[in-house]
C-alpha cells in the first residue's frame, strides 16, 4: 500500500499569499482610525497577520496527507483535531481541476472528487501540481473502469502512471467575439449591490454620511447649480442620461463577468465523455463520463430568445461550482447544441413528437387561486384607502384587479407552452412562453415515477408527476390522471426491463 503524502509544500506560499489579502481590510481600518500612527499600528499588524496566517497554512499543509489505495482514496486533514475520509474509486462521479488565480501562478490546481453527495461533501486535495493532478485524474478513471495495467502499480510509492493521451473531439468554443456578444445580454446590476457595501462600511469607518441628502444638497448649492431653475427639457434630458449610464455599467458588469467565467471555453468529446475547460482568472478543467449523463436542461432569457440564443446543461450526479448541473453550452445557436445532445445520446425533440398539453381543468384552478390574491388585494386597498384618502380609491382597486387579468392572460398563454412528449427512450416536457425551458431525460435512467395529487387535484382529475432523476428534479404538473396513469405505466415498463448492474456498461 502507498505510504501517506503531502500535497505540493508550494500550497504553504498560496496560504502565505492568502493571508496578505485577509489583512487587508483590517490594516485599512487600523489606518483610518487610529489619526497619525496610523502606520505605526497597521504595518506591525499586517506582518502579524500575515505570519500567523502562513504558520497556520504551513501547519495545515504538514496535517494534510492523502493515501492512493488499491479500492480507494484516503485524505487524512486536521491540525488540532484530526478527521479522515476513504472514497472508493467506484464512487466518484467526476475528477475535475480548478485553478483559481493565486494557485495557478504557481502551477498548482485543486483535484476535487465529485462523489454525487453534495458540494460540501466532496472530496478535494489542494493543491497539487498540474502534471500531478492530471496523473491523479487518469488513475481514478482507470480504478474506477477497472482497466488497471498492472496489479502492483498502485503499490509503487513513486509517480503514479504517465496519462495517456487521448483523442479528443471539439463539440463547442467560444472566442472574444462570442463571449463579447454574450455579455450583451448578461446584464447586471451587481456592481450597485458592492458599492453600496463599500460605501456603508465608509459610512461607519470615515464618519461621513453618503446616504444624507442635505450633505449633497449642500454641496450642490457649492458649486452654483440650481437645480429648481432647470427647465423640464433638462430634467428629462438628465434622467434619460441616467438611465443610459445606468445601462452602460450593467453591460460592462455583465461583459465582465462572461469574461471572466467562460474566458477560453472549450467543450471536447473524449472516448470517455466530456471535457469541459473555461475561466480567466479561476480556470476549471471538468471532466464528464458519458454514462453519468441523467438528462439535458435547455433554458434561455427574455430577450436572447428572441436572437435564437439559448443555454444547454447536462445534469448530473456531481456538481458543477455548487450547481447541480454541469454546463456545456452557455450561450448557442440550437444547431450548434443538437449535436452535443446527439453526442450525449439524447435527441431534440422533431415535428413528429406527439406533444400532450397541460389539464384545461389545471388551467382554471390555477388561475383562480393566483387571481383570488389579487382580488382580496384590491378589497383590503379599496377599504383601506376609502378611510384614510377617498380620492385614490379607483387607484387602489384597480392597479391589482388590473394585475389580476394580466395573470389571467398570464395562464391562457403559457397553458398553450406547457407541454409534454413521450418518445421511445426518453420523455421531454417544455414551459415557458417569454423565456420557455427544456427538459428532456432517458427513461432507462429514471429511478421512479410518483403520481401526486391535492384536494383540488383529485376532485378535478389531474396530478403531477415527479420523475425520479439522479442529481436533478423533473416534475409535470397539470397532467390529466389518465394520461399521468398511461406515463407511469410505460415509464415503468422500461425501468423494469432494464439490468441496473448492467447500465453502466451498456452506456459507457
Amino acid at each position: 500500500m502507498n505510504q501517506p503524502r503531502n500535497t505540493d509544500f508550494k500550497t504553504v506560499m498560496v496560504g502565505a499569499l492568502a493571508s496578505v489579502q485577509n489583512s487587508t481590510l483590517p490594516v485599512a481600518a487600523i489606518m483610518f482610525s487610529t489619526g497619525g500612527f496610523g502606520l505605526l499600528v497597521a504595518v506591525p499588524a499586517a506582518l502579524a497577520i500575515i505570519a500567523i496566517g502562513t504558520a497556520f497554512s504551513y501547519l495545515a499543509w504538514k496535517r494534510l496527507t492523502y493515501t492512493i489505495g488499491q479500492q480507494d482514496i484516503r485524505v487524512e486533514s486536521g491540525v488540532l483535531s484530526r478527521a479522515a475520509r476513504s472514497v472508493p474509486y467506484e464512487r466518484i462521479q467526476d475528477v475535475s481541476l480548478e485553478q483559481k488565480l493565486i494557485p495557478r501562478l504557481f502551477g498548482l490546481v485543486a483535484v476535487k472528487f465529485e462523489t454525487g453527495a453534495g458540494g460540501g461533501e466532496d472530496l478535494s486535495l489542494s493543491y497539487l501540481t498540474e502534471e500531478r493532478g492530471e496523473e491523479l485524474r487518469q488513475l481514478v478513471r482507470e480504478r474506477r473502469d477497472e482497466q488497471s495495467a498492472e496489479p502492483g502499480a498502485a503499490s509503487d510509492q513513486g509517480a503514479l502512471a504517465k496519462p495517456a493521451e487521448e483523442q479528443a473531439e471539439p463539440l463547442f468554443t467560444m472566442g472574444p467575439r462570442r463571449l463579447f456578444t454574450f455579455g450583451l445580454f448578461e446584464f447586471s446590476l451587481a456592481v450597485f449591490a458592492v458599492l453600496g457595501g463599500l460605501l456603508q462600511y465608509a459610512d461607519t469607518l470615515l464618519d461621513f454620511k453618503f446616504w444624507d441628502p442635505d450633505i449633497w444638497r449642500d454641496w450642490i448649492d457649492q458649486t452654483g447649480i440650481n437645480l429648481s431653475a432647470l427647465d423640464a427639457t433638462m430634467q428629462v434630458l438628465g434622467a434619460i442620461a441616467g438611465i443610459v449610464v445606468l445601462l452602460i455599467i450593467g453591460s460592462l458588469t455583465g461583459m465582465i463577468r462572461v469574461f471572466a467565467r467562460e474566458w477560453g471555453f472549450l467543450l471536447e468529446r473524449t472516448a470517455r465523455g466530456f471535457r469541459r475547460r473555461r475561466g480567466l482568472f479561476t480556470k476549471t478543467d471538468v471532466v464528464m463520463p458519458i454514462h453519468r449523463v441523467q438528462g439535458v436542461s435547455l433554458s434561455t432569457g427574455f430577450v436572447r430568445y428572441r436572437f435564437g440564443w439559448h443555454g444547454l446543461s447536462f445534469v448530473s450526479l456531481a456538481q458543477d461550482m455548487g450547481a447541480s448541473s454541469h454546463v456545456v453550452a452557455p450561450f448557442a445557436k440550437m444547431d450548434e447544441i443538437a449535436p452535443i445532445v446527439e453526442a450525449a445520446g439524447f435527441r431534440l425533440p422533431g415535428e413528429d413528437a406527439d406533444w400532450r398539453r397541460a389539464s384545461a381543468k389545471y388551467l382554471v384552478d390555477n388561475t383562480i387561486v393566483e387571481s383570488i390574491w389579487f382580488v382580496f388585494g384590491a378589497a383590503v386597498a379599496g377599504v383601506a384607502t376609502a378611510i384614510y384618502s377617498p380620492e385614490w380609491v379607483a387607484v387602489a382597486v384597480g392597479i391589482p384587479l388590473v394585475l389580476a387579468g394580466l395573470t389571467v392572460i398570464a395562464n391562457a398563454l403559457a397553458w398553450r407552452f406547457k407541454r409534454h412528449a413521450l418518445g421511445d427512450t426518453q420523455i421531454m416536457s417544455t414551459r415557458g412562453v417569454l423565456a420557455p425551458k427544456s427538459q428532456i431525460a432517458t427513461r432507462l435512467k429514471l429511478h421512479s415515477v410518483e403520481i401526486s395529487q391535492g384536494p383540488i387535484a383529485r376532485l378535478r382529475g389531474y396530478a403531477t408527476i415527479h420523475l425520479g432523476q439522479a442529481g436533478g428534479t423533473f416534475s409535470i404538473p397539470g397532467v390529466p390522471l389518465k394520461r399521468a396513469r398511461e406515463l407511469r405505466g410505460k415509464i415503468m415498463e422500461t425501468i423494469a426491463a432494464t439490468d441496473f448492474s448492467q447500465l453502466e456498461s451498456q452506456t459507457a
